[in-house]
């Protein structure tokens, strides 16, 4: 439900940025020379590239999310296959010592042991693959957030560029 109001939220963010890009250029006030094609230009293209690399980076998270709640899910069935497997394991020994009381006693204890032992193992197994999706997760996220900054820092340099070369042009022709 998370994704679903997360691609909703971003779609919506999307639609509005390419709405107000349409929407004709206006001097708030008539003092003001209007900006430069070039200036209105680089804005847009701006809004874009934002645009698009926050739809980039809502679909990064989307996909780290799944892949981090794939390898959950793996590792609780693993875990329950163990634990299922080490009962399954438990009951045989615990039917072996009722016909060989006192000899079997101690076997059913080691292997009730080595059960567990390796139920154990196969916990710490599947919690550290888990671990490692959800690090890989987050690497993939923090590489989507720093690439939208770059893509939002690149488009504020070029609005600026493109606003100082209008000023210089419009100083120019005075």
């Amino acid at each position: 439900m998370n994704k679903l109001i997360a691609v909703l939220v971003a779609g919506l963010f999307a639609t509005s940025v390419f709405a107000q890009a349409a929407a004709p250029a206006t001097p708030a006030t008539p003092a003001k020379p209007a900006a430069a094609p070039a200036v209105v230009k680089a804005e847009a293209k701006a809004e874009k590239a934002d645009a698009k690399a926050m739809k980039s980076e809502v679909k990064v998270d989307t996909k780290a999310d799944v892949k981090v709640d794939a390898a959950t899910a793996k590792a609780d069935k693993a875990k329950a296959a163990a634990d299922e497997k080490a009962a399954k394991a438990k009951t045989a020994a615990d039917a072996k010592a009722a016909k060989a009381k006192a000899k079997a006693d101690a076997k059913a204890a080691k292997t009730k042991a080595a059960a567990d032992a390796k139920a154990a193992k196969t916990d710490k197994a599947a919690d550290a693959k888990a671990d490692k999706v959800k690090a890989e997760a987050k690497t993939d996220k923090a590489a989507a957030k720093a690439d939208t900054a770059v893509v939002k820092a690149e488009g504020k340099a070029d609005v600026k560029a493109a606003t100082v070369k209008a000023d210089a042009k419009a100083a120019g022709a005075k």
